[in-house]
């Protein structure tokens, strides 16, 4: 009997196709050079020009950071490239265990893990510590990995709508049986708010959920010493036992760390099958991350720069009348609607000389693209106040462009 599969090349040129009619393609843009905040980007015709970046995540300023770079690079010298092995067979190195102890004593957490992405470390939680039977209640808003670990779980996973403890624990009542995890993020990385993780905590408490805060967003930035939105939240670790600390936004380098209960932490170090049957970080790596973290924790006035940098930026964005969605934290968003407006404002912006990505479903809702603006300490108040003009006569173009192709 002859097989009628489907193909697979087909396939994928179709739906590449249909990204191509709904405007949601994804290009990569490749940095060649970067100088601060500055990022000179090669074009598709073989060009390059700088651009002022305000779309990345490193908010306080470190990914360059003169003493992170030199911390990579003698590590590197002393210890060479790659770890040579998984954390539990030979890769486990000295400045990996005193990054995690680090961590753990800034966030004062009896624990900590290292993992290579964040994704990694949320797939860890998930798949480790629940299965079938059990269930997952998360904010609708939650990142993607938060979402494939409860599917890759096989657990009930349950969404609720943003923000609402109340849908959350409507969610964790339809699911009595098993155990039970409440997943959010702490600062939402497309809308920039902060989750409430309070009442999250007693229904958590109520319920009898495990509380984890995937705070990627939140750690650097949000709370006293930059320890994050739990903190911020004036909760322990008996409320929130685990939560995702990264490396790779406000620390400016790679990779992440889950931090919180010993015992919780203890049972993923030895079965979480994304720690356990991957090659560990660099040494060299964890060395940098170890430099940025203590920076982090003691230069406060990068986080007060911050702060200052934000205010600035609402007061002359809402003052020109731009549609700003409500955020206190230094992720932005300014809402566009459809995917061609978002476009043709961040190519305004581009040919301008700034760099903001359009963000557009399935990232966002229907409906919901936007610019997601980010702001870092290591921005001057010039660049902000001009990126604020450059982003209102974008605006202004474009409604001109709409109301000339009116019928």
């Amino acid at each position: 009997m002859a097989l009628d599969r489907p193909d697979l090349r087909a396939r994928a040129r179709a739906e590449r196709e249909a990204r191509t009619q709904l405007q949601a393609r994804r290009v990569r843009r490749t940095v060649l050079r970067r100088d601060g905040m500055r990022s000179e980007v090669a074009g598709s015709d073989g060009s390059t020009r700088w651009l002022l970046n305000f779309c990345g995540n490193d908010y306080l300023g470190l990914a360059s950071h003169f003493q992170v770079s030199g911390a990579l690079q003698d590590a590197a010298a002393l210890h060479g490239v790659g770890s040579g092995g998984s954390h539990l067979v030979s890769g486990h190195h000295a400045l990996h265990d005193a990054l995690e102890r680090e961590i753990a004593d800034w966030l004062q957490l009896p624990a900590a893990l290292l993992f290579g992405s964040g994704f990694a470390a949320n797939l860890a939680v998930v798949q480790g510590l629940l299965g079938e039977g059990d269930a997952c209640v998360q904010d609708r808003l939650n990142h993607a990995s938060l979402i494939d670990a409860a599917r890759l779980a096989g657990c009930r996973l349950r969404r609720y709508p943003h923000a609402d403890a109340q849908g959350a624990l409507r969610q964790l009542r339809t699911l009595p049986e098993g155990a039970a995890m409440l997943a959010t993020d702490g600062v939402f990385s497309m809308d920039g708010d902060i989750a409430p993780l309070r009442e999250l905590a007693i229904v958590a408490r109520v319920q009898q959920a495990l509380l984890y805060v995937d705070d990627a967003h939140g750690i650097g930035v949000v709370g006293p010493d930059g320890r994050g939105s739990v903190v911020e939240a004036r909760l322990d670790v008996e409320a929130v036992p685990l939560q995702l600390v990264t490396l790779g936004k406000a620390l400016g380098g790679c990779g992440a760390v889950l931090a919180g209960d010993a015992d919780l932490i203890g049972h993923l170090a030895e079965t979480a099958r994304p720690y356990v049957y991957t090659t560990a970080l660099p040494p060299a790596v964890a060395g940098a991350a170890l430099t940025a973290v203590r920076i982090a924790r003691h230069e406060h006035w990068r986080r007060e720069r911050l702060t200052a940098l934000v205010q600035r930026f609402r007061a002359r964005a809402l003052r020109l009348g731009l549609d700003l969605m409500p955020s206190q934290t230094p992720i932005q968003p300014l809402r566009c609607g459809d995917n061609a407006t978002a476009l043709a404002m961040s190519a305004a912006l581009d040919a301008a000389g700034f760099w903001v990505a359009a963000i557009r479903p399935p990232t966002v809702p229907d409906g919901q693209a936007r610019l997601r603006v980010t702001l870092s300490a290591a921005h001057g108040d010039a660049d902000v106040d001009a990126l604020v003009d450059a982003l209102a006569t974008a605006r202004d173009a474009c409604a001109d462009a709409a109301r000339r192709t009116r019928p």
